[in-house]
């Protein structure tokens, strides 16, 4: 008997009550492990008042799905789903972590206990529930009667109301309420309409303009910039003969995979005031230092060097998707090489163009830490949040208000993308076979390519030399040239008694980021790639909210992302501060866009005649997604994979407050160790880092494989 979303639904509700522990258990950073005797069922065996009314709709709800398949069965379960998760809440928000809450609650709950936050079983409840009630809906004609669908619907709508609506919610509100708590909207106003954040003073004086506008400028540069470079690389790599153009790939993930810090750090080694360029340049040629690089120029060199393989991320597979028989045909009927780009090639890559630039444009707008570093003078909304949150003002208003704005500034670039792009077709990818050889880039293309790419990918070497250089010397800092590898053995000494003890002061960061980041890694794609197929291919009421909304948490800062995080899972029933599960779901959410971006992109190239051919032979969405849409998403998934594998590593704006003694990561280490001026060792861990992160970077290539799209290969030649 074919699986279905109902039976998968109470199977998950019956280990949420009888399995798992309800609760999470006290002073447990991780509460997944199955601990039978703290489950829901016990409780309520030994009496436990909070749990009775959940437990009877929980009861009723599992007998549900026994009963034959019908509109009215589907309307028992949308109903009995729902009275279950209310009551749940309920107890939840009713039953805190000092008792019951409200004296009119009594008759419900009893004299309650005190109760924790939810547990590992509490937490399945509730997917269980969405579920559920999704089969329901299906059963009674709601999403084509696809109970997959609907259940992936809900499913996904309820996890981005609690870990994106809810948090930012409980944080903006900030904005709009009075010292007395009441309601005032002339609040945000004043917070947000000040002329540090809009004034154009550096237009007709010597002022400087406002946050917003400079926030704008930046993520434009960044977002051209970067786009320009990862296109450039992307088509040496795939169509040119460039000799050794797969290094190009490598030097193209290198600034993505070190924390933004640390390239500022080395870019500050180089063009620094006391920098390797600038004294070379002083003593040589006469040019006098100066501290240029604090500013707009050194953020944007810092920037680009962090973003632009992002692009090439997204462009490789676009790139790859596109059919060659089209650009055969195309010199089938007498184009040159430059038509056949120009009227071809470059039409086909407007959804990847648009997709990496609006990455590009939003990771600009998030990110504190390089205008932190090298922003000198030149102020952007990330850093003016950032010390409204952690500065001597501590006022977390101005962060939410100012929050708000970058919100708009995001949406609005997200909108422009849609507006670009139109209603134009960019299928290259169908049913029929595809044999063709990918066209060449036509000479100037070609040509034009190398000299964007080689020079930048010259300067990247460079750069990461300084960063991997820096790390065996005693202080790159000061040219203290002294070979020492007193950095890393004070990071990741191990010494053998009995067996091996990792004494070195990095290891608990090392160890719990790469086991959050195996965690985190799957999930991201999971959840991003199911929320481009349910956009792109599915037609469902609210649709555009289920895409608002997966862009939400990516639009906002990181800093404002983690004070959210606080506010909103440090009580029962969401708690979670001080547990590694916080961090995890930080990462999934905030970093999800990037694979739902990049499987939106490859799925504009998919024809949906291969889902309705699927649909056509009896398969269901849920087969049709595993059989034929993912196989053909493989570079979305590599991007999704990869970057929230790298993110989880490297990510510092974000989880800045949400780590603790027992789940620190290597990024708050890192950041520790700078601000108390050990660069050395901060370069150190930096290039550990880069070793382990390229490592899972291939062990991930080499486990999703490539798609096959049935093509030539040219012999020798490009891929």
């Amino acid at each position: 008997m074919r699986p279905t979303a109902a039976g998968g639904g109470a199977a998950a509700l019956s280990a949420a009550l009888l399995l798992l522990p309800w609760h999470r258990p006290a002073g447990s950073g991780w509460w997944f492990l199955p601990d039978p005797a703290a489950s829901a069922a016990a409780s309520l065996l030994a009496g436990g008042p909070p749990f009775l009314p959940f437990g009877l709709a929980a009861l009723a709800l599992l007998a549900v799905p026994l009963l034959p398949r019908s509109p009215r069965r589907g309307a028992l379960l949308v109903g009995l789903s729902a009275l279950a998760g209310a009551l749940l809440l309920l107890q939840g928000y009713a039953v805190t972590h000092r008792g019951l809450g409200a004296a009119w609650l009594a008759p419900l709950f009893g004299d309650a206990a005190p109760q924790p936050g939810l547990g590992a079983g509490g937490w399945l409840a509730l997917g269980a529930l969405f579920v559920l009630a999704g089969a329901g809906l299906a059963e009674r004609g709601g999403f084509r009667g696809d109970g997959f669908l609907a259940a992936s619907v809900l499913l996904l709508a309820g996890l981005l109301v609690v870990f994106v609506f809810l948090p930012l919610a409980l944080m903006f509100a900030e904005a709009f309420r009075a010292a007395d708590g009441s309601f005032a909207p002339g609040r945000f106003l004043a917070l947000a309409g000040g002329e540090d954040v809009w004034g154009l003073g550096c237009l007709g004086s010597g002022r400087s303009c406002g946050v917003v506008w400079n926030t704008l400028l930046l993520g434009v540069l960044t977002a051209g910039l970067s786009t320009l470079l990862g296109l450039a690389f992307a088509l040496l790599y795939l169509r040119s003969s460039l000799p050794g153009k797969r290094v190009l790939r490598i030097l193209s993930i290198l600034p993505i995979i070190t924390p933004p810090f640390v390239v500022s750090l080395a870019v500050i080694v180089l063009f620094g005031r006391t920098g390797i360029v600038s004294v070379f340049l002083d003593e040589w040629f006469d040019i006098p230092r100066s501290r240029w690089i604090y500013g707009l120029w050194g953020v944007l060199i810092a920037q680009v060097l962090s973003q632009a393989p992002l692009a090439f991320l997204v462009l490789v597979g676009v790139l790859e998707g596109i059919s060659p028989t089209l650009e055969e045909a195309s010199g089938t009927l007498g184009a040159r090489r430059w038509d056949t780009f120009a009227r071809v090639t470059w039409p086909l890559l407007k959804p990847g163009l648009a997709a990496a630039f609006l990455v590009n444009f939003v990771e600009s707008l998030s990110d504190f830490g390089n205008p932190l570093v090298l922003g000198g003078n030149f102020e952007v909304l990330s850093v003016r949040i950032y010390f409204a949150v952690v500065g001597a003002q501590h006022d977390p208003a101005r962060a939410a208000a100012l929050g708000i704005v970058l919100l708009a500034l995001t949406l609005g670039a997200f909108l422009l993308q849609r507006r670009w792009l139109g209603r134009a077709s960019y299928v290259t990818v169908t049913g029929k076979g595809d044999a063709g050889l990918p066209a060449p880039l036509p000479r100037r293309v070609d040509w034009a390519c190398r000299a964007v790419a080689l020079p930048w990918a010259a300067f990247t070497v460079v750069t990461y030399g300084i960063v991997v250089f820096g790390g065996f010397v005693a202080d790159i800092g000061r040219f203290d040239l002294t070979f020492s590898w007193r950095h890393f053995e004070r990071g990741f000494g191990i010494t053998w008694d009995g067996g091996p003890f990792f004494h070195g002061s990095a290891w608990p960061s090392l160890f719990t980021t790469l086991w959050i980041a195996a965690v985190a890694a799957p999930l991201t794609a999971a959840v991003g790639l199911l929320a481009a197929w349910l956009t792109a291919r599915q037609r469902f009421p609210g649709r555009a909210t289920l895409e608002f909304g997966t862009l939400l948490s990516f639009a906002v800062p990181g800093t404002v992302v983690g004070v959210s995080y606080i506010v909103a899972f440090n009580v029962p029933p969401f708690e979670l501060t001080g547990t590694g599960m916080i961090l995890v779901f930080c990462f999934v959410f905030r970093n999800m866009p990037v694979g739902m971006r990049a499987g939106l992109a490859g799925l504009a190239q998919i024809d949906r005649s291969l889902d309705e051919a699927s649909a056509s032979l009896g398969a269901g969405s849920a087969t049709t997604l595993r059989r034929v849409v993912l196989p053909l998403l493989r570079p979305a998934i590599v991007t999704g994979l990869v970057y929230s594998f790298v993110s989880a590593i490297t990510a510092v704006s974000a989880v800045i407050f949400l780590v603790s003694a027992e789940h620190n990561l290597a990024t708050a280490y890192i950041a520790g160790r700078v601000e108390a001026g050990e660069y050395p060792l901060a370069i150190a861990y930096a290039t550990v880092l880069i070793g382990l992160m390229l490592a899972g970077i291939l062990a991930i290539q080499a486990l999703v494989g490539e798609r096959r799209l049935g093509r030539r290969i040219a012999a020798g030649g490009a891929r």
